[in-house]
């Protein structure tokens, strides 16, 4: 099911897509839930065994396409172990702030205890809610990103609209998702390596095959590149670009915030 008719699908029959299932809307973010309770302690582990280490790679060329400044506040949306924010703290320093917005707890005590362990001080704090409703005033952040999450949320459009009210006019939007390899014989490869590989390994190591199997459905379903910009177009994101990945198995789309000028009539 393509994009364009998703959003009226949901609204109408009440039922989304989870992998290539089809449920209740309300349902979907319970099932979310239990699947990242499961994998959470071994989420991080997971991510480097299954990806050969290259998702580092990736998050970092993502953050640096933000082009963060000193003091920028950034939200992290999805941010669950904090991957992201870690790497943006660097760029936005000790004047700066980054909030990892997650509604899973137990991906964000995972993050806090990563954050213990690391014998630099980072200026990332956490908060757990839903990323459909950001608790956050309007024309707060300077920059928001979301990375290999948007594709867990209900509405998607819902989820970059917010990220859009909550960012200054100017502001940068990140997202970093997987994609789908547009080389034939790559992608088969790349589909015997989704669909068998990654189920067996995340029963070995996590101790369960389904939140893998259902990774490898829902990135089959997700939108292609093209289509995503012309959602962050549509929502109001301006100059949106993107990025393939290795072979098109990531891709990571920037977009601004239009900065609106209202001229001053004097009388």
């Amino acid at each position: 099911m393509r994009y364009a008719h998703l959003e009226e699908h949901i609204s109408r029959l009440r039922t989304t897509c989870f992998g290539f299932r089809k449920i209740p809307v309300e349902d979907k973010t319970r099932r979310v839930l239990q699947h990242f309770n499961r994998v959470a302690q071994k989420y991080d582990l997971m991510n480097t065994i299954l990806s050969f280490g290259i998702h580092h790679l990736w998050k970092r060329q993502a953050v640096r396409l933000l082009d963060l400044k000193a003091g920028n506040l950034v939200i992290d949306v999805c941010g669950g172990t904090a991957d992201l924010s870690i790497l943006a703290a660097d760029a936005v320093g000790d004047t700066g702030c980054i909030i990892v917005y997650d509604i899973n707890r137990s991906m964000i005590q995972a993050g806090v205890q990563k954050l213990k362990a690391l014998t630099v001080r980072h200026p990332i704090r956490f908060v757990q809610a839903d990323a459909e409703r950001i608790s956050f005033p309007d024309e707060l952040f300077d920059a928001a990103m979301v990375g290999f999450g948007i594709r867990n949320v209900t509405r998607m459009e819902k989820c970059f609209e917010e990220m859009y009210r909550v960012l200054k006019p100017g502001g940068k939007l990140m997202c970093l998702e997987f994609s789908k390899p547009a080389n034939p014989y790559f992608c088969r490869l790349y589909d015997l390596y989704s669909f068998y590989c990654m189920p067996l390994l995340g029963s070995i190591i996590a101790g369960s095959s389904e939140p893998y199997a259902c990774l490898s459905e829902t990135i089959r379903t997700f939108l292609l590149p093209e289509e995503l910009v012309a959602v962050l177009e549509r929502i109001g994101f301006s100059s949106v670009s993107y990025r393939k990945l290795t072979w098109g198995i990531a891709a990571v789309h920037i977009g601004i915030k239009p900065i609106n000028l209202r001229l001053r009539v004097v009388a």
